[in-house]
Protein backbone atom coordinates (compact mmCIF):
# COMPACT_ATOMS: atom_id res chain seq x y z
CA UNK A 1 0.00 0.00 0.00
CA UNK A 2 1.45 3.76 -1.30
CA UNK A 3 1.76 5.90 1.66
CA UNK A 4 -1.38 7.78 0.20
CA UNK A 5 -3.28 5.66 0.39
CA UNK A 6 -2.49 4.51 3.82
CA UNK A 7 -3.52 8.40 4.79
CA UNK A 8 -6.63 7.90 2.96
CA UNK A 9 -7.75 4.88 4.83
CA UNK A 10 -6.73 6.22 8.04
CA UNK A 11 -8.68 9.74 7.32
CA UNK A 12 -11.37 7.96 5.99
CA UNK A 13 -11.43 6.13 9.24
CA UNK A 14 -10.82 9.30 11.37
CA UNK A 15 -13.56 11.06 9.49
CA UNK A 16 -16.28 8.72 9.97
CA UNK A 17 -15.58 8.33 14.16
CA UNK A 18 -15.63 12.38 14.15
CA UNK A 19 -18.79 12.42 11.88
CA UNK A 20 -20.95 10.04 14.56
CA UNK A 21 -19.34 12.35 17.08
CA UNK A 22 -20.60 15.17 15.68
CA UNK A 23 -24.22 13.95 15.21
CA UNK A 24 -24.31 12.54 18.73
CA UNK A 25 -22.91 16.20 19.95
CA UNK A 26 -25.66 17.76 18.18
CA UNK A 27 -28.74 15.04 19.62
CA UNK A 28 -27.56 16.00 22.94
CA UNK A 29 -27.87 19.43 23.09
CA UNK A 30 -31.53 18.59 21.12
CA UNK A 31 -32.08 17.22 24.74
CA UNK A 32 -30.88 19.84 26.87
CA UNK A 33 -33.12 22.50 24.57
CA UNK A 34 -36.40 20.11 25.44
CA UNK A 35 -35.63 21.31 29.39
CA UNK A 36 -36.92 24.27 28.73
CA UNK A 37 -40.35 24.54 26.77
CA UNK A 38 -40.44 25.88 23.42
CA UNK A 39 -41.67 29.42 22.49
CA UNK A 40 -44.19 27.73 20.12
CA UNK A 41 -46.05 24.94 21.47
CA UNK A 42 -47.30 23.55 17.89
CA UNK A 43 -45.57 20.42 17.96
CA UNK A 44 -43.82 18.35 20.97
CA UNK A 45 -41.66 16.50 18.55
CA UNK A 46 -37.86 18.23 18.63
CA UNK A 47 -37.59 17.70 15.25
CA UNK A 48 -40.19 19.23 13.93
CA UNK A 49 -39.56 22.80 13.19
CA UNK A 50 -40.15 25.47 10.98
CA UNK A 51 -40.34 24.14 7.62
CA UNK A 52 -40.06 20.49 8.66
CA UNK A 53 -44.02 20.92 9.79
CA UNK A 54 -44.73 22.15 6.28
CA UNK A 55 -43.14 19.19 4.59
CA UNK A 56 -44.44 16.76 6.78
CA UNK A 57 -48.33 18.21 6.23
CA UNK A 58 -47.36 18.05 1.99
CA UNK A 59 -46.40 14.16 2.95
CA UNK A 60 -49.59 13.21 4.79
CA UNK A 61 -51.83 15.44 2.59
CA UNK A 62 -50.59 16.71 -0.59
CA UNK A 63 -50.37 20.45 -1.33
CA UNK A 64 -53.43 21.74 0.14
CA UNK A 65 -52.58 25.63 0.41
CA UNK A 66 -51.15 27.75 -2.28
CA UNK A 67 -48.24 28.76 0.17
CA UNK A 68 -46.75 24.76 0.76
CA UNK A 69 -45.87 25.06 -3.32
CA UNK A 70 -43.00 27.10 -1.95
CA UNK A 71 -41.61 23.61 -0.99
CA UNK A 72 -40.41 21.07 -3.90
CA UNK A 73 -41.56 17.33 -3.14
CA UNK A 74 -38.04 15.18 -2.92
CA UNK A 75 -38.45 15.68 0.76
CA UNK A 76 -42.32 15.61 1.18
CA UNK A 77 -42.21 12.00 -1.28
CA UNK A 78 -39.54 10.63 1.01
CA UNK A 79 -41.37 11.34 4.18
CA UNK A 80 -44.63 9.63 2.87
CA UNK A 81 -42.99 6.54 2.75
CA UNK A 82 -42.70 6.28 6.39
CA UNK A 83 -46.48 7.76 7.34
CA UNK A 84 -46.56 7.06 11.06
CA UNK A 85 -42.97 7.88 12.20
CA UNK A 86 -40.08 10.59 11.30
CA UNK A 87 -37.46 8.12 12.24
CA UNK A 88 -36.89 6.39 9.24
CA UNK A 89 -36.38 9.47 7.33
CA UNK A 90 -33.64 11.15 10.41
CA UNK A 91 -31.65 7.71 9.84
CA UNK A 92 -31.69 8.21 6.08
CA UNK A 93 -30.35 11.52 6.83
CA UNK A 94 -27.50 10.57 9.02
CA UNK A 95 -26.88 7.96 6.81
CA UNK A 96 -26.21 10.63 3.97
CA UNK A 97 -24.36 12.90 6.40
CA UNK A 98 -21.80 10.14 6.92
CA UNK A 99 -21.34 9.12 3.35
CA UNK A 100 -21.20 12.87 2.60
CA UNK A 101 -18.55 13.36 4.99
CA UNK A 102 -16.66 10.38 2.82
CA UNK A 103 -17.88 12.17 -0.61
CA UNK A 104 -16.59 15.70 0.45
CA UNK A 105 -13.33 14.17 1.55
CA UNK A 106 -12.72 12.61 -1.92
CA UNK A 107 -14.03 15.54 -3.34
CA UNK A 108 -11.62 17.48 -1.58
CA UNK A 109 -8.55 15.28 -2.25
CA UNK A 110 -9.37 15.79 -5.93
CA UNK A 111 -9.38 19.69 -5.54
CA UNK A 112 -6.90 20.76 -3.28
CA UNK A 113 -4.54 17.32 -4.15
CA UNK A 114 -3.62 16.46 -0.64
CA UNK A 115 -4.83 14.64 1.81
CA UNK A 116 -3.88 16.60 5.29
CA UNK A 117 -5.89 19.38 3.41
CA UNK A 118 -9.52 17.17 2.55
CA UNK A 119 -9.20 15.87 5.83
CA UNK A 120 -8.91 19.51 7.37
CA UNK A 121 -11.96 20.77 5.09
CA UNK A 122 -14.08 17.99 5.60
CA UNK A 123 -13.24 18.06 9.35
CA UNK A 124 -14.45 21.83 9.32
CA UNK A 125 -17.67 20.45 7.46
CA UNK A 126 -18.31 18.93 10.84
CA UNK A 127 -19.07 22.07 12.13
CA UNK A 128 -22.05 23.40 10.02
CA UNK A 129 -23.60 26.73 10.71
CA UNK A 130 -26.88 24.83 10.82
CA UNK A 131 -26.23 21.23 12.44
CA UNK A 132 -29.45 20.22 13.21
CA UNK A 133 -31.00 20.87 9.69
CA UNK A 134 -28.28 19.13 8.21
CA UNK A 135 -27.71 16.45 10.61
CA UNK A 136 -30.78 15.30 12.12
CA UNK A 137 -34.22 17.14 10.84
CA UNK A 138 -36.32 16.25 8.04
CA UNK A 139 -35.48 18.97 6.42
CA UNK A 140 -33.94 18.98 2.27
CA UNK A 141 -30.56 20.00 3.67
CA UNK A 142 -29.08 16.61 4.63
CA UNK A 143 -30.65 15.37 1.15
CA UNK A 144 -29.58 18.18 -1.00
CA UNK A 145 -26.27 18.57 0.41
CA UNK A 146 -25.30 14.94 -0.15
CA UNK A 147 -26.51 14.48 -3.96
CA UNK A 148 -24.71 18.56 -4.62
CA UNK A 149 -21.46 16.53 -3.31
CA UNK A 150 -22.03 13.48 -5.20
CA UNK A 151 -22.61 15.13 -8.74
CA UNK A 152 -19.36 17.17 -8.28
CA UNK A 153 -17.34 14.49 -7.88
CA UNK A 154 -19.18 12.61 -10.64
CA UNK A 155 -17.81 15.47 -12.83
CA UNK A 156 -14.50 15.39 -11.63
CA UNK A 157 -14.13 11.43 -12.98
CA UNK A 158 -16.39 12.90 -16.22
CA UNK A 159 -19.00 10.52 -15.38
CA UNK A 160 -21.56 13.62 -16.79
CA UNK A 161 -24.73 11.39 -17.09
CA UNK A 162 -24.54 9.75 -13.25
CA UNK A 163 -23.62 13.95 -12.02
CA UNK A 164 -26.68 14.98 -14.10
CA UNK A 165 -28.60 12.15 -12.42
CA UNK A 166 -27.50 13.40 -8.96
CA UNK A 167 -27.95 16.74 -9.80
CA UNK A 168 -31.64 16.38 -10.87
CA UNK A 169 -32.36 14.46 -7.31
CA UNK A 170 -30.83 17.33 -5.63
CA UNK A 171 -33.03 19.67 -7.43
CA UNK A 172 -36.14 17.85 -6.52
CA UNK A 173 -35.43 18.84 -2.86
CA UNK A 174 -34.04 22.22 -3.20
CA UNK A 175 -35.22 24.90 -6.32
CA UNK A 176 -32.27 26.30 -6.62
CA UNK A 177 -30.62 22.50 -7.43
CA UNK A 178 -31.21 23.42 -10.80
CA UNK A 179 -27.73 25.84 -10.81
CA UNK A 180 -25.51 22.43 -10.27
CA UNK A 181 -26.20 22.14 -14.41
CA UNK A 182 -23.54 24.61 -14.65
CA UNK A 183 -20.87 21.73 -13.12
CA UNK A 184 -21.71 20.04 -16.10
CA UNK A 185 -21.78 22.78 -18.43
CA UNK A 186 -18.56 23.30 -17.16
CA UNK A 187 -16.94 20.43 -17.93
CA UNK A 188 -18.47 19.14 -21.33
CA UNK A 189 -18.71 22.76 -22.75
CA UNK A 190 -16.63 26.08 -21.01
CA UNK A 191 -13.36 23.54 -19.96
CA UNK A 192 -12.48 22.17 -23.06
CA UNK A 193 -12.85 25.45 -25.12
CA UNK A 194 -10.35 27.20 -22.57
CA UNK A 195 -8.15 24.61 -23.17
CA UNK A 196 -8.68 25.05 -27.12
CA UNK A 197 -9.71 21.36 -27.56
CA UNK A 198 -12.16 20.48 -30.53
CA UNK A 199 -15.39 20.08 -29.73
CA UNK A 200 -17.80 17.85 -31.77
CA UNK A 201 -21.44 18.74 -32.46
CA UNK A 202 -22.33 15.76 -30.76
CA UNK A 203 -20.86 16.86 -27.30
CA UNK A 204 -22.60 20.29 -27.24
CA UNK A 205 -25.98 17.88 -27.74
CA UNK A 206 -25.15 15.47 -24.82
CA UNK A 207 -24.09 18.81 -22.83
CA UNK A 208 -27.45 20.45 -23.49
CA UNK A 209 -28.97 17.19 -22.86
CA UNK A 210 -27.51 16.45 -19.44
CA UNK A 211 -27.25 19.64 -18.50
CA UNK A 212 -30.98 20.25 -19.21
CA UNK A 213 -31.97 16.79 -16.73
CA UNK A 214 -31.63 19.36 -13.29
CA UNK A 215 -34.47 21.49 -14.12
CA UNK A 216 -37.10 18.73 -14.66
CA UNK A 217 -38.07 19.25 -11.30
CA UNK A 218 -38.80 22.99 -10.79
CA UNK A 219 -40.66 22.78 -14.37
CA UNK A 220 -42.41 19.59 -13.27
CA UNK A 221 -43.63 21.04 -9.90
CA UNK A 222 -44.97 24.77 -11.54
CA UNK A 223 -46.55 22.64 -14.08
CA UNK A 224 -48.43 20.79 -11.95
CA UNK A 225 -49.36 23.79 -9.94
CA UNK A 226 -50.34 25.33 -13.40
CA UNK A 227 -53.15 22.77 -13.71
CA UNK A 228 -53.93 22.72 -10.44
CA UNK A 229 -54.63 26.64 -10.23
CA UNK A 230 -54.60 27.93 -14.03
CA UNK A 231 -57.48 25.88 -15.58
CA UNK A 232 -59.94 26.28 -12.90
CA UNK A 233 -62.79 28.50 -12.57
CA UNK A 234 -61.70 30.91 -11.80
CA UNK A 235 -57.56 30.97 -12.29
CA UNK A 236 -55.39 32.25 -9.90
CA UNK A 237 -54.32 35.72 -10.20
CA UNK A 238 -50.61 34.96 -10.68
CA UNK A 239 -52.16 32.61 -13.87
CA UNK A 240 -51.95 36.24 -16.01
CA UNK A 241 -48.40 36.67 -14.92
CA UNK A 242 -46.08 36.85 -18.76
CA UNK A 243 -44.43 33.10 -17.10
CA UNK A 244 -46.77 32.07 -14.24
CA UNK A 245 -44.83 30.42 -11.98
CA UNK A 246 -46.62 29.89 -8.30
CA UNK A 247 -42.92 28.99 -7.12
CA UNK A 248 -41.76 33.01 -7.79
CA UNK A 249 -45.51 34.11 -6.57
CA UNK A 250 -45.38 32.19 -3.08
CA UNK A 251 -41.87 33.20 -2.57
CA UNK A 252 -43.13 37.16 -3.31
CA UNK A 253 -46.51 37.11 -1.93
CA UNK A 254 -46.05 34.71 1.66
CA UNK A 255 -41.76 35.00 1.85
CA UNK A 256 -41.49 38.78 0.89
CA UNK A 257 -38.37 37.26 -1.11
CA UNK A 258 -37.20 39.51 -4.81
CA UNK A 259 -34.61 41.78 -5.09
CA UNK A 260 -33.81 44.29 -2.29
CA UNK A 261 -37.18 43.55 -0.73
CA UNK A 262 -35.65 42.45 2.52
CA UNK A 263 -33.46 44.78 2.73
CA UNK A 264 -34.76 46.64 5.57
CA UNK A 265 -33.59 47.53 8.83
CA UNK A 266 -35.91 45.15 11.17
CA UNK A 267 -33.59 42.62 9.01
CA UNK A 268 -30.49 43.48 9.82
CA UNK A 269 -29.98 41.02 12.36
CA UNK A 270 -30.45 38.45 9.93
CA UNK A 271 -27.91 40.20 7.98
CA UNK A 272 -25.40 39.88 10.69
CA UNK A 273 -26.09 36.15 11.61
CA UNK A 274 -25.38 35.73 7.72
CA UNK A 275 -22.19 37.81 7.45
CA UNK A 276 -19.45 34.92 8.70
CA UNK A 277 -20.12 32.14 5.40
CA UNK A 278 -21.23 35.05 3.28
CA UNK A 279 -18.00 37.27 3.73
CA UNK A 280 -16.05 33.45 4.11
CA UNK A 281 -17.43 32.07 0.69
CA UNK A 282 -17.14 35.10 -1.10
CA UNK A 283 -13.42 36.38 -0.26
CA UNK A 284 -11.99 33.06 -1.09
CA UNK A 285 -14.17 32.93 -4.42
CA UNK A 286 -12.96 36.51 -5.60
CA UNK A 287 -9.45 35.40 -4.46
CA UNK A 288 -9.35 32.92 -6.53
CA UNK A 289 -10.94 34.04 -9.58
CA UNK A 290 -8.52 36.40 -9.86
CA UNK A 291 -6.12 34.50 -9.90
CA UNK A 292 -7.49 32.05 -12.25
CA UNK A 293 -8.61 34.92 -14.69
CA UNK A 294 -4.79 36.06 -14.93
CA UNK A 295 -3.12 32.61 -15.20
CA UNK A 296 -6.26 29.44 -15.79
CA UNK A 297 -3.70 27.25 -16.74
CA UNK A 298 -1.12 27.85 -14.42
CA UNK A 299 -0.67 25.40 -11.71
CA UNK A 300 -0.32 27.01 -8.54
CA UNK A 301 -1.28 26.30 -4.75
CA UNK A 302 -3.11 24.19 -3.49
CA UNK A 303 -5.98 26.90 -2.90
CA UNK A 304 -5.47 28.14 -6.43
CA UNK A 305 -6.11 25.06 -8.15
CA UNK A 306 -7.58 25.77 -11.82
CA UNK A 307 -10.18 23.00 -10.95
CA UNK A 308 -12.32 25.21 -8.12
CA UNK A 309 -12.88 27.75 -10.47
CA UNK A 310 -17.02 26.41 -11.33
CA UNK A 311 -16.81 26.12 -7.68
CA UNK A 312 -16.09 29.76 -7.56
CA UNK A 313 -18.26 30.90 -9.80
CA UNK A 314 -21.03 28.72 -8.60
CA UNK A 315 -20.49 29.93 -4.94
CA UNK A 316 -20.60 33.59 -5.84
CA UNK A 317 -23.92 33.24 -8.07
CA UNK A 318 -25.24 31.57 -4.93
CA UNK A 319 -24.27 34.15 -2.39
CA UNK A 320 -25.53 37.24 -4.78
CA UNK A 321 -28.87 35.51 -4.72
CA UNK A 322 -29.34 35.23 -1.19
CA UNK A 323 -28.14 38.15 -0.48
CA UNK A 324 -29.84 40.40 -2.72
CA UNK A 325 -33.01 38.08 -3.39
CA UNK A 326 -33.53 36.08 -0.50
CA UNK A 327 -33.89 35.59 2.83
CA UNK A 328 -29.87 35.96 3.66
CA UNK A 329 -30.01 34.00 6.75
CA UNK A 330 -30.82 30.73 4.70
CA UNK A 331 -27.26 30.47 3.96
CA UNK A 332 -26.46 29.22 7.46
CA UNK A 333 -28.15 26.32 5.84
CA UNK A 334 -26.81 26.02 2.46
CA UNK A 335 -23.61 26.84 3.00
CA UNK A 336 -23.24 23.03 3.46
CA UNK A 337 -23.54 22.69 0.07
CA UNK A 338 -21.15 24.14 -1.60
CA UNK A 339 -17.35 22.62 -0.76
CA UNK A 340 -15.96 26.01 -1.42
CA UNK A 341 -17.00 26.86 2.21
CA UNK A 342 -15.44 24.62 4.11
CA UNK A 343 -11.88 24.68 1.35
CA UNK A 344 -12.31 28.46 1.97
CA UNK A 345 -12.44 27.89 6.20
CA UNK A 346 -9.36 25.41 5.69
CA UNK A 347 -7.44 28.11 3.87
CA UNK A 348 -8.17 30.77 6.08
CA UNK A 349 -6.65 28.50 8.94
CA UNK A 350 -3.47 27.63 6.76
CA UNK A 351 -2.39 31.06 5.60
CA UNK A 352 -4.62 33.49 7.80
CA UNK A 353 -4.65 31.67 11.32
CA UNK A 354 -6.41 34.24 13.42
CA UNK A 355 -9.08 34.44 11.29
CA UNK A 356 -9.01 30.74 10.67
CA UNK A 357 -9.12 30.11 14.75
CA UNK A 358 -12.51 32.96 14.94
CA UNK A 359 -14.04 31.15 11.72
CA UNK A 360 -13.90 27.94 13.97
CA UNK A 361 -14.94 29.13 17.44
CA UNK A 362 -18.29 30.85 15.41
CA UNK A 363 -18.60 27.79 13.82
CA UNK A 364 -18.63 26.22 17.16
CA UNK A 365 -21.07 28.51 19.07
CA UNK A 366 -23.27 29.42 16.51
CA UNK A 367 -23.61 26.04 15.72
CA UNK A 368 -24.63 25.04 19.29
CA UNK A 369 -26.54 27.97 19.71
CA UNK A 370 -28.72 27.45 16.92
CA UNK A 371 -29.06 23.52 17.76
CA UNK A 372 -30.73 25.15 20.96
CA UNK A 373 -32.83 27.65 19.30
CA UNK A 374 -33.71 24.86 17.09
CA UNK A 375 -34.87 23.05 20.33
CA UNK A 376 -36.77 25.98 21.78
CA UNK A 377 -38.56 27.03 18.29
CA UNK A 378 -36.89 30.26 18.25
CA UNK A 379 -35.56 31.73 14.96
CA UNK A 380 -33.28 31.89 12.92
CA UNK A 381 -34.16 28.39 10.72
Amino acid sequence: MMPQDEDNSSNTKTLLALTVVSRFSVAALLLLAHLFPPFDAATSHLLLRWDAIHFLHIARSGYVYEHEWAFLPGLPFLLSLFPTSIVAPTVLSLAAACDGSLTLYALSLHHLGSPALAKLATMLSLLPSSPVTLFLAPYTEPFFTYLSYKGMLYCTQSSYFAAAIAFTLAAAFRSNGFLLSGFIIWGLLIKPILEHKPLPLISILNCATLSALPFIPFIAHNYAAYLAFCTAEPPAAWCARRLPLIYSHVQEHYWNSGFLRYWTLQQLPNFLIAAPPLLVISAFSVRHLRHWIKSPAAPGRAFLSASIAPHAIHALIMSAILLFASHTQIVLRLAAAMPITYWAAAWLLMEHPKWGGAWVAWSVLWGALSSLLWGAFLPPA
